[in-house]
């Protein structure tokens, strides 16, 4: 027995028993993670060199690019590190930290995926007020109000975890921090405290969702009076990715949180872990933003320029 005194370390689950399996995890991680890194990458150069990119839908599309950079940056590094060396060791003080950081980022992208719906609204059913409702000066609010609804909370749920006595191991069944697997480790009752707080953060997480749906109705129903069918065809490829991967997202976060231990398996957890927290930030660049014409001409642009410079 042990308490959280004594903790200097947690053990990580292996993603893997053999050395084979260890090293294929390595290169399918590095692969995802070389595809956000890319994607995200050219998004911000993009939108920080175009000049003519400096609109509401852009400066929040950036805005999503360094979410999904730090997103994707918190926890792919350790477990590429842990698979390759063969290791499942995180320090005490570095699991508190990678458990803000994911807190931090996750809230981040959902706050501004939620926005970002509201722009796409705006523009499409109320594009007489654009600019009236979506100034400079309000985006900047918005997207302050984002980050920092997303600071407090991961600092709420950081400061609560890791303020409960710990005695039964260090091991955590996940391959990164994440708060049920600490929480099975408690032996006080105050981690209902947590629980209770997670499941007002997942309907926060529903609401977002209820919102955004409410939107996207209203935006198919504007998009339906479209007399041109092509521009229909357009306008509905583009927003039904978008809540593909929103839906993926949030529904397997609130079910990977939310869910009975009766049905918890540690191969569950993991899969629904990268569903997601490592498959969105690499998706993201291809459905929110590699599909506009405008980014990707900029795009082109750069790497045109940075060819012929080399």
């Amino acid at each position: 027995m042990s308490n959280s005194s004594s903790i200097s370390h947690f053990l990580l689950l292996a993603l893997a028993d053999t050395r084979q399996l260890q090293l294929l995890h390595f290169c399918l991680l590095l692969g995802i993670s070389l595809a956000a890194l890319l994607g995200n990458g050219l998004i911000i150069s993009a939108v920080a060199c175009g000049h003519h990119l400096h609109t509401p839908m852009f400066f929040f599309l950036l805005n999503l690019a360094l979410s999904d950079l730090g997103s994707i940056c918190t926890t792919v590094p350790k477990a590429m590190h842990n698979s390759l060396w063969d290791t499942t060791t995180i320090s005490y003080t570095g699991c508190a930290a990678q458990l803000f950081m994911i807190f931090f980022f996750l809230g981040s992208q959902l706050s501004l995926l939620t926005i970002m719906c509201y722009d796409r609204y705006v523009s499409i059913c109320k594009p007489l007020h654009y600019g009236t409702l979506l100034g400079s000066r309000a985006c900047a609010h918005m997207a302050a109000a984002a980050w920092a609804s997303a600071f407090l909370n991961a600092l709420m749920h950081t400061a609560n975890t890791f303020s409960l006595p710990l005695c039964h191991g260090n091991a955590l069944d996940q391959f990164f921090c994440e708060i049920p697997p600490i929480l099975k480790l408690s032996c006080s009752k105050s981690y209902l405290r947590e629980i209770w707080l997670l499941a007002v953060s997942a309907c926060l997480g529903l609401g977002c969702f209820v919102f955004i749906v409410f939107s996207y109705v209203q935006i198919f129903r504007a998009v339906l009076r479209i007399p041109s069918e092509q521009g229909r065809h357009k306008a509905f490829s583009t927003c039904l990715p978008h809540l593909a991967v929103l839906s993926l997202f949030l529904s397997t976060g609130i079910f990977a949180y939310l869910k009975p231990s009766s049905i918890s398996s540690p191969s569950l957890d993991v899969a629904l872990s990268v569903l997601y927290l490592v498959v969105p930030p690499a998706l993201n660049p291809l459905i929110y933003s590699l599909r506009n014409q405008e980014l990707k001409a900029t795009v082109r642009r750069l790497m045109t320029g940075c060819f012929q410079e080399y």
